[in-house]
Order: structure tokens, then C-alpha cells, then sequence
């Protein structure tokens, strides 16, 4: 599978998001996501504008589905999302009614194993249950408590080898890596790298000095390509 960078919009104001994503498609961004807090912030009006901006690009709607699968896959894709987000801690009924969705609606389903006592399992499980890719998510509450207490958090790369190995979908691992470290999750087996902006951006040492958030996106986005096709197990077209 070819690499794929996707920025993820976590931004709270659809004119900063807007510029955001314009900003992320000079550049040479594959796929646009509608991050939670912008989805909380706009909901579906947020992704009808990201559609009716960008006819032709993937949106990822990240909901976070963890209940009403059904109903919230459709309402998203129906509002233009080609991408939807259930969580692998929902009740498997849950995750099928998203799937299902998905293949009424003409979505791909992502399964985020955010939260699994065995991150490996819930990978499994969540291909199992129909689910098109999986999100390897370590979360920020989780990563700063850890650190708080003094303690080394968990990384997404702890593990992420192990997660590609147990699945035969494509892999995407976020939560707490550097840019650099997305950067590489290519080289583990993982084509999907996300990338959060601004902030990610803004804050991480890989842009000092490297220019503007544009000039980043396009460097990151050159490297990410330049990995060429990824192994995936059950090959297709994503999106």
C-alpha cells in the first residue's frame, strides 16, 4: 500500500480548520481529518464544508464511536465523511452496526484500540469484527498521568510491530509520537501516518528552523512517499 499522510483538523474554529486543510493540501497531504474536538466544535456541518471545499479527498471523521453506531456512521457519511472511528472498548454490537454502516453507506471503518488492557488483542478483535483498518492509539490522559507520577507513558512504537503482525488491515499508530517518530511508522509496517496540526506541528523540534507549517507538511509528505508500497496482508484499495 502506498504511504498515505493525513492531517488530522484538531482545531475548534472552521476558518482556522479551513485554512488548516488548504494549507495541509498544497502541501501534499493525502487524506483530511475531521479531528474530534472540531467535530464536538462544528459537528456535521464541520464535515459537509470540509466536502463541499475538497469534493475529491478522503475525510476521516473521527467520532470516537462508542455507542448509536449505526446512526452515527451514517449521519457522517451522509455529511460527506469517507472514514468513520469506533472504538474497540464499545460493545462488539457496536462495532458491527458501524461496519454495517459502512458497507450501506460506502464508508471505511477504522477501529481504535485506545484503552485495551492488551492493545495486540484489540487489534485483532477489532479486524475480527469487520473493521477495514486499525488506529494503534495510546491517549493523552493516559500518557500524562503516567508522566506525572514519574513514570516512563507508553508509546505507540512499543508495540506497534506486534499490532501490524496480528492484523492483515492497515495500521496507523498516534498518541504521543514526535514528528520524526510518525514519520517512520512506514518502516514498521504501518502506511497510515497522521499527523496532527497545527499543534503537533508547532511544537515538535522536526520544524525548527524548517519554516512554515506548509514548508513542514510538504517535507514530511516528500519523505512519507519516498518509503514506496508498504506490505499489507489483505491489500486493497482504501480510499
Amino acid at each position: 500500500m502506498r504511504p498515505i499522510v493525513q492531517v488530522s483538523l484538531d482545531l475548534t474554529d472552521i476558518h482556522e480548520a479551513m485554512e488548516m486543510a488548504h494549507t495541509a493540501m498544497r502541501a501534499g497531504v493525502d487524506w483530511l481529518e475531521a479531528g474530534t474536538p472540531f467535530i464536538l466544535a462544528e459537528g456535521l456541518h464541520g464535515v459537509k464544508a470540509l466536502r463541499k471545499e475538497f469534493p475529491d479527498t478522503p475525510i476521516v471523521a473521527d467520532l470516537k464511536t462508542m455507542d448509536g453506531g449505526y446512526l452515527e456512521a451514517e449521519m457522517m457519511a451522509k455529511a460527506g465523511a469517507t472514514h468513520v472511528v469506533v472504538m474497540a472498548r464499545s460493545h462488539p454490537e457496536t462495532i458491527k452496526c458501524v461496519v454495517q454502516a459502512g458497507r450501506d453507506f460506502g464508508a471505511v471503518v477504522m477501529g481504535d484500540n485506545l484503552g485495551c488492557p492488551d492493545m495486540v488483542q484489540g487489534a485483532r478483535e477489532l479486524e475480527e469484527l469487520g473493521c477495514h483498518m486499525v488506529i494503534h492509539h495510546i491517549g493523552y490522559d493516559e500518557r500524562r498521568g503516567i508522566a506525572a507520577r514519574g513514570e516512563r507513558a507508553p508509546n505507540p512504537l512499543d508495540q506497534l510491530r506486534a499490532v501490524v503482525d496480528a492484523v492483515s488491515v492497515p495500521v496507523q499508530a498516534v498518541g504521543g509520537l514526535t514528528l520524526e517518530q510518525a514519520i517512520q511508522t512506514p518502516e514498521y509496517g504501518a502506511p497510515l501516518v497522521v499527523i496532527g496540526a497545527p499543534l503537533a506541528i508547532d511544537a515538535d523540534s522536526f520544524s525548527r528552523g524548517a519554516g512554515n507549517v506548509e514548508e513542514v507538511l510538504r517535507k514530511i509528505c516528500e519523505r512519507v512517499h519516498s518509503y514506496g508500497d508498504v506490505p499489507v496482508k489483505g491489500e486493497r484499495n482504501y480510499g
